[in-house]
């Protein structure tokens, strides 16, 4: 397979590339602002950019959207920035998807629901509640509704390995290691279902490899709030030094609003490869030191 990857110096393209490298693929992963010695540029924005990595000689039989502003508070005040590099990009990606006949895979979020009945199946009902969601939203029904047989995938509170150690989980490992310490305001109520990267692109894998289309949840067995995720890292530095404040979301006051009771539910994805078993927050803690 030859798999193009937007945004292969981030967090879950980093570990497609390098996943799908090893399975045998023809991958090759793009770049725009961080740059990483395995990445190409590419602006998916302008996709007249001369200096853009040639796809014509490439030719991807798999588009791999990875590329996001994932940064949720500040969409929520840059609403033409978040609508551009989260719905336009994709845009630009699927008009590539279409010259190429390629699939095209995109990673959206458990934010396109409300967090009034989480865990989510991919069934239920969306309601996003902020800038940042409702663009993603509108960008998975752009690629639903353009070709039938691209592949959306939602996941949410993703850590793992990374170049800038940039998720919230690697982060805590890497200032207990340096001796760091820590100072946490985390609010108690919002929950999620946190997933390893490299999990991400181990299904993502099976789901091309199949040929599988339409959408689907990726999530791991944990279902915790954000004071249980850090609680969970810390355990394993017992003389680590932090302050810890456990706060609402309303005490929290930030500006974008986010579904509390939130998570995935991975059945439909489980249903097909019921032998595949993700890991843990625990567990990759412990593989981490």
């Amino acid at each position: 397979m030859r798999i193009f990857i937007s945004g292969a110096s981030g967090l879950v393209g980093s570990n497609c590339l390098s996943w799908f490298i090893k399975q045998g693929a023809d991958a090759i992963g793009s770049y725009f602002s961080y740059q990483t010695s395995n990445t190409v540029f590419f602006d998916t924005l302008h996709l007249d950019n001369s200096n853009n990595f040639n796809l014509n000689e490439f030719q991807p039989q798999i588009i791999v959207h990875c590329g996001a502003l994932t940064h949720v508070d500040y969409c929520e005040d840059h609403v033409e920035e978040s609508y551009e590099k989260t719905v336009v990009s994709t845009r630009n990606l699927l008009q590539l998807a279409e010259k190429y006949q390629a699939k095209l895979v995109y990673l959206s979020t458990d934010y396109v629901f409300d967090g009034e009945q989480g865990p989510y199946v991919e069934t239920d009902a969306v309601n996003p509640l902020s800038i940042y969601a409702k663009h993603k939203l509108e960008a998975e029904r752009e690629v639903m509704l353009h070709h039938p047989d691209h592949l959306v995938l939602r996941i949410t509170n993703v850590y793992g390995h990374e170049a800038r150690n940039k998720n919230f989980v690697s982060r805590i490992i890497e200032q207990c290691q340096n001796n760091q310490a820590l100072t946490l305001k985390l609010p108690k109520d919002q929950y999620a279902t946190p997933v390893n990267a490299l999990d991400v692109a181990k299904a993502m894998w099976l789901l091309l490899h199949d040929n599988r289309s339409g959408v689907f949840h990726i999530a791991s067995t944990d279902f915790m709030n954000r004071v249980e995720l850090a609680m969970t890292v810390l355990r394993h530095f017992p003389t680590a030094q932090y302050t810890l404040e456990v706060l609402t979301t309303d005490e929290m006051k930030q500006p974008a609003k986010r579904p509390l009771r939130g998570g995935l539910v991975k059945s439909r994805f489980s249903d097909l490869y019921p032998e595949f078993i993700f890991s843990t927050v625990d567990s990759f803690v412990r593989e981490f030191i």
